[in-house]
C-alpha cells in the first residue's frame, strides 16, 4: 500500500482522481493547506471552481478521529484526522494533516508548495502532483514525487486506425476476412485500406487500384469515398484522403460519436463543420453547435471575466477557428458564383464582426456555447462539435458527452501536442482519453490527421518546433 500525499492540482484536475487511487490501494492524505488552496478555489465559475465545490460536498465526518494512523504518527503537534469522501457507492477515506507551525515561514515564490514539500519530507510520504515545477522541485529535494497517470499513453503517434489489407478484386474473400481473427480483433469503425489483386492462371498480382472500407455492425463496408462526396456536394471538397475519410464517416448514418486529432492546418475544424452542414441539408440535425475551452497558452485557468463585452462578446476571442473555416468556406463560395457573391456581402477577411460571417452563422443555424455554462441543458438534434478537447478532462467530457439529447452526434476535435492546461500533459488530456476510447469500444470512430495543408510555413513549423 502507497501512501500518497495529494497536491491540490489532483483535486482540481477531478475528483474521480480520488475513486482512481483507492482502487489502486493506495492510502490517502492531504494537508491543511490543500484544503485552503481548495477553499479559495470554491467560488470560481469554471471547472477547477466545479471540482473544489464537489470535494467539500462529498466529504463527510467518518468519526474515525486519531492521533495515529496505522504507521503514522503526528509529529510534534500536528493532527491527523480521517474523515470520508463518499461518491457513488465509495466510501474513501481521506487523512488530513493539519500542521500548527510549518518551518517554511515565508518564500518568494511557492509558499504553499514548499510546505506541501515539508509535510510529504517529514512524513515519508509520496507526493502526487499534476504541477510539474512542484514535482521537479519535490525530486530535487529527495522526496518522492509523481504524476498521476491515470489515463496516460506514452506514445498517442502510435495510435492507428487504418489498417492494410488486399482483397480480391470481386470480393469474392470478403466474408473469409470478416470472420478472420485478425478482422475480430478491430473494433467497429476501424478503417482499412484495400490493395486490390487477382489472379492469373499462374500468379497472384496487384491492379494498383487502392479504396477503403470500415468495420461497421462487425462486417467490412467498401466507401466509396469520391461518389460520397459527389453525391453531398459539401462547400468545400476534401483535399486528401484522411479529410475525405473523416467527412464520409462523420456524415455516416450509424455513426453519433467521433474524435478526430490533428496538428494545426490539418483541416479538422472544417471537415467537421462541413459534415454537420451537409448533415442539415439531410435533414439528419436542425443546428450546428460550437464550443471549445476557454483555456489559453497564457491563461492559467479558464476565466473569461477579464474581457471586455457580454458574454457572447468574450466568447468571440475563442471562437476564431470556427470563423477562420467559414470565412473560408464563403471565399470560396463568392470566387465560384457570382450569386454567392451578392448573397455574401461584405468581405470575409477572418475577423468575427464581418457581416458575411453573422450571416453564414444565421442561415445555418450555428451557435457557439460556453463550456461553462453547458450544464442543465440538453442537446437535440444538433451536430456538436467540441474543439480544442486537449485541453479538457475528462471530468469535462463526460459533462458535454451527458449533454447530448435525442438523434444528436458530436465529434471531439483536437492536438494533443498542443497543451494549455494548467493540470494536463501530452500524454494525459481529453484527447488522449477519446483516442484511447475509439481503440477498444466499438461506439467511437477515431482518425487521426497527420497532414498539414494550410501551408509550407505551417508544415515546418509543426514538423521542426
Amino acid at each position: 500500500m502507497r501512501k500518497v500525499l495529494l497536491d491540490t492540482s489532483i483535486i482540481l484536475d477531478d475528483t474521480n482522481n480520488l475513486v482512481h487511487l483507492f482502487e489502486c490501494g493506495d492510502m490517502i492524505f492531504i494537508s491543511d493547506v490543500a484544503l485552503e488552496e481548495l477553499d479559495r478555489k470554491k467560488d470560481l465559475q469554471s471547472e477547477s471552481g466545479y471540482f473544489a465545490r464537489e470535494f467539500f460536498r462529498c466529504i463527510e465526518d467518518s468519526k474515525q478521529n486519531t492521533e495515529s494512523i496505522e504507521s503514522i504518527t503526528p509529529l510534534n503537534d500536528d493532527f491527523i484526522a480521517t474523515l470520508e469522501f463518499k461518491t457513488q457507492s465509495y466510501k474513501i477515506p481521506l487523512h488530513i494533516i493539519t500542521r500548527k507551525k510549518y518551518k517554511t515561514q515565508s518564500s518568494d515564490y511557492g509558499y504553499n508548495d514548499a510546505r506541501i514539500r515539508e509535510i510529504a519530507k517529514d512524513y515519508n510520504l509520496v507526493l502526487l502532483t499534476n504541477d510539474i515545477a512542484l514535482k521537479v522541485r519535490s525530486l530535487s529535494e529527495g522526496i518522492r514525487a509523481k504524476s498521476l497517470k491515470n489515463g496516460q499513453i506514452s506514445n498517442p503517434k502510435e495510435i492507428n486506425f487504418i489498417t492494410k489489407i488486399t482483397l480480391k478484386r470481386d470480393l469474392s474473400d470478403k466474408a473469409e476476412f470478416e470472420s478472420s481473427p485478425d478482422f475480430k480483433t478491430h473494433t467497429n469503425w476501424h478503417i482499412f485500406e484495400i490493395s486490390e489483386c487477382d489472379f492469373t492462371d499462374s500468379a497472384r498480382y496487384f491492379t494498383g487500384r487502392k479504396y477503403f472500407g470500415v468495420k461497421v455492425n462487425n462486417a467490412l463496408e467498401i466507401l466509396d469515398l469520391d461518389s460520397i462526396i459527389k453525391e453531398n456536394k459539401p462547400y468545400i471538397l476534401p483535399l486528401n484522403i484522411e479529410q475525405k475519410l473523416a467527412y464520409a464517416l462523420l456524415i455516416h448514418p450509424q455513426n453519433f460519436l467521433s474524435i478526430i486529432t490533428g496538428s494545426t492546418g490539418s483541416g479538422k475544424t472544417l471537415m467537421a463543420l462541413l459534415a454537420g452542414l451537409t448533415l442539415q441539408k439531410l435533414n439528419k440535425v436542425d443546428g450546428i453547435i460550437y464550443l471549445r475551452n476557454t483555456i489559453t497558452a497564457n491563461d492559467k485557468e479558464a476565466e473569461l471575466g477579464f474581457r471586455k463585452g457580454d458574454e457572447s462578446q468574450k466568447l468571440h476571442y475563442f471562437m476564431y477557428p470556427l470563423f477562420s473555416s467559414i470565412n473560408f468556406i464563403i471565399e470560396s463560395l463568392k470566387e465560384h458564383s457570382e450569386a454567392k457573391r451578392i448573397e455574401y456581402k461584405g468581405e470575409a477577411k477572418g475577423f468575427d464582426k464581418d457581416e458575411a460571417t453573422y450571416y453564414f452563422l444565421q442561415k445555418h443555424n450555428i451557435e457557439m456555447l460556453d463550456i461553462a455554462h453547458a450544464r442543465g441543458i440538453s442537446l437535440h438534434n444538433k451536430f456538436v462539435i467540441f474543439d480544442e478537447v486537449q485541453n479538457a478532462s475528462n471530468a469535462t467530457i463526460k459533462l458535454i458527452g451527458t449533454r447530448i439529447g435525442e438523434n444528436s452526434r458530436i465529434v471531439f476535435l483536437g492536438d494533443y501536442n498542443q497543451i494549455d492546461h494548467p493540470y494536463l500533459s501530452k500524454t494525459r488530456n481529453g484527447a488522449i482519453s477519446m483516442l484511447n476510447k475509439a481503440l477498444s469500444e466499438d461506439f467511437v470512430f477515431g482518425l487521426q490527421f497527420k497532414h498539414t495543408i494550410r501551408s509550407i510555413l505551417a508544415s515546418w513549423f509543426d514538423a521542426n518546433f
